[in-house]
């Protein structure tokens, strides 16, 4: 038999009855293992996640298959057949944790690369592109996902006056409420990095890169929002479930990952800018290459440990890869990390499912939870210590030409991809599509419809006229 402790090892004597004064008195202050374990109760749970709040993972490993040393330097993409070990989590944006997997949202897909060199954070989507491209309209858009502060109820008025307001959500908006915008399962959907990052090779030639990640699944989504609506109401883990059942089976989940590469020089003059998440690179001029193999095979034992307290962070890079200008890349470097410190603690790097395999080396010390050796040279430049800074690992280096202002970008077409992704998709995904955002309009003053349905017509005549005609049919029979 192994006796019940209390967390600092002392043996529990009863765990079924509460120490009282007497049979039927009041309890005792005394009685510690009754008070630690309501304490404890009362902080299992960590704070929320401000935005992917549901999401599930699952461990894994990816294998080089063309390995990229002419561009970068980066030591776990340098070798064919070398593997490293990896966790993905998946999740959802706007909901709770206690929300259903299959509405109506992008996907986040967080990968975790435990390299030789430290961990390597690729924190996208399953889409792209993004609905804004600078941080500092990211809280007013996330507030526009959330409930309503008075009433307490999603509202679709909040969406789309803001993104009626915002040119440059058009072409994330078409994807969204395509077919694409509920994923049939985790399995079934790409993974991207989304941002534009940078890639350094080991001459210290610089190329900016796009990742994507493409399912050996097969795309399946839900075409009827009635029937994800039904799934929600009947399994609203149903995505979560279906991974953990596909890896329980080894059936085992892959994708392949590709890049586009573009040259350095090439960025400053390219005709769409290469650093607004709101666009794509098109194929034609930079075609994707295939890198390695993305594959999930192990699911995680404890979810609160491995799922609720991983943390990801855009800033996590290793050498030969580094953040290019994007501005809201920019943006996440800062929020994610503050994010983890917030919710999880300052130390939430040293926990199991976030600790890299590298060797730490810093003179970071003590905050809550700290578990960290310490030692009386806790600064550099000092006189005892080997640990010194690597002039060969030192970021790239980037040219400035400019003043500082609160500018937007220069390029600015926030219609013809979204037009072009329209006139891409069949009479089929046509009519869904439209049908899709029209059915969510009908509530909303027609003054906010009206802008919104006029940036569909600057994409695309037929794509506005549709939703308009649509509009205007379903207000006439209510």
């Amino acid at each position: 038999m192994r006796k019940i402790t209390t967390s600092s090892g002392a043996p529990v004597g009863d765990n079924q009855n509460s120490r009282t004064a007497g049979a039927s008195g009041p309890v005792t202050f005394e009685d510690v293992h009754l008070m630690e374990k309501l304490a404890h109760f009362n902080r299992e749970k960590t704070p929320e996640r401000i935005v992917h709040a549901k999401g599930s993972g699952a461990f894994g490993k990816f294998t080089v298959t063309n390995e990229m040393s002419k561009y970068t330097k980066a030591d776990f993409l340098n070798k064919d057949e070398k593997e490293t070990e990896v966790f993905l989590r998946f999740s959802t944006v706007a909901g709770e944790k206690g929300s259903a997997d299959t509405v109506r949202d992008p996907r986040g897909f967080a990968l975790k690369f435990y390299t030789e060199e430290g961990n390597y954070d690729l924190v996208g989507n399953n889409t792209p592109v993004f609905f804004i491209r600078d941080a500092i309209k990211f809280p007013d858009f996330i507030h526009t996902q959330k409930r309503n502060p008075v009433t307490g109820v999603k509202n679709n008025l909040a969406h789309w006056d803001f993104v009626s307001l915002s040119p440059e959500t058009l072409h994330q908006i078409t994807i969204l409420f395509s077919d694409r915008g509920i994923p049939y399962s985790y399995r079934h959907m790409h993974g991207f990095g989304s941002h534009t990052f940078k890639w350094v090779n080991k001459d210290n030639e610089v190329f900016f890169v796009k990742y994507h990640f493409k399912t050996q699944q097969g795309i399946k989504n839900f075409e009827k929002e009635e029937v994800a609506n039904k799934v929600a109401g009947e399994c609203p883990d149903f995505h979560r479930q279906d991974l953990i059942d596909a890896i329980e089976n080894k059936d085992f989940p892959r994708w392949t990952m590709y890049v586009q590469i573009m040259p350095y020089n090439e960025a400053k003059d390219y005709h769409i800018d290469p650093f607004d998440v709101t666009k794509v690179w098109p194929h034609a001029d930079y075609p994707l290459q295939e890198v390695g193999i993305l594959e999930l095979n192990k699911n995680p034992k404890n979810f609160f440990q491995e799922v609720e307290q991983a943390t990801f962070a855009p800033s996590n890079f290793v050498p030969g890869i580094e953040a290019s200008p994007d501005k809201l890349l920019q943006g996440r470097l800062f929020a994610y990390q503050d994010a983890a410190r917030y919710r999880v603690g300052v130390n939430h790097n040293d926990l199991p499912i976030n600790a890299p395999k590298a060797k730490v080396n810093n003179n970071q010390a003590d905050g809550q939870m700290s578990t960290k050796e310490i030692s009386a040279i806790n600064y550099e430049p000092n006189s005892f210590s080997d640990v010194k800074e690597s002039a060969i690992d030192k970021m790239s280096t980037y040219e400035i030409n400019d003043k500082v202002d609160s500018a937007s970008y220069t390029k600015d077409d926030d219609f013809t991809q979204a037009g072009n992704l329209y006139r891409l998709m069949t009479l089929e995904e046509r009519e869904r599509l439209t049908s899709n955002i029209a059915s969510t309009m009908t509530d909303i003053p027609m003054e906010i419809a009206n802008r919104q349905i006029e940036l569909f017509k600057k994409a695309d005549q037929e794509y506005g006229q549709k939703v308009q005609d649509k509009v205007n049919e379903l207000k006439a029979q209510k």
